[in-house]
């Protein structure tokens, strides 16, 4: 665990929003990670994908490192938000624009 672990730490510095989800943003593979695409896409902020599909150790291990069992998750200055329902209970409320603002 501690390569992958190193792995999605490396994504994180490098990237302020990252989004671990099935598929890419421009072709989602689900209907969770099309949602949570087009939530940041209607905000305007620029993310980073990662297709989950394509690495099986990022895709085990991202459950892991955040201890949540679903994809997609949103991560925002390397912290866990959640996956599409809470960021669509997010956005509805503002809560993820003003996150995304700070």
């Amino acid at each position: 665990m501690s390569d992958v672990r190193t792995r999605i730490e490396n994504l994180l510095n490098q990237h302020p929003v990252v989004l671990f989800m099935k598929g890419t943003a421009s072709f989602p593979m689900c209907g969770f990670s099309a949602r949570a695409c087009a939530i940041l896409q209607d905000i305007g902020v620029k993310f980073h994908d990662v297709n989950i599909l394509e690495d099986e150790e990022i895709r085990q291990g991202i459950k892991e490192y955040g201890n949540w069992p679903t994809i997609p998750q949103l991560y925002i200055n390397k912290e866990l938000v959640g996956g599409s329902d809470i960021m669509m209970e997010m956005y509805q409320n503002g809560e993820l624009q003003n996150l995304l603002k700070a």
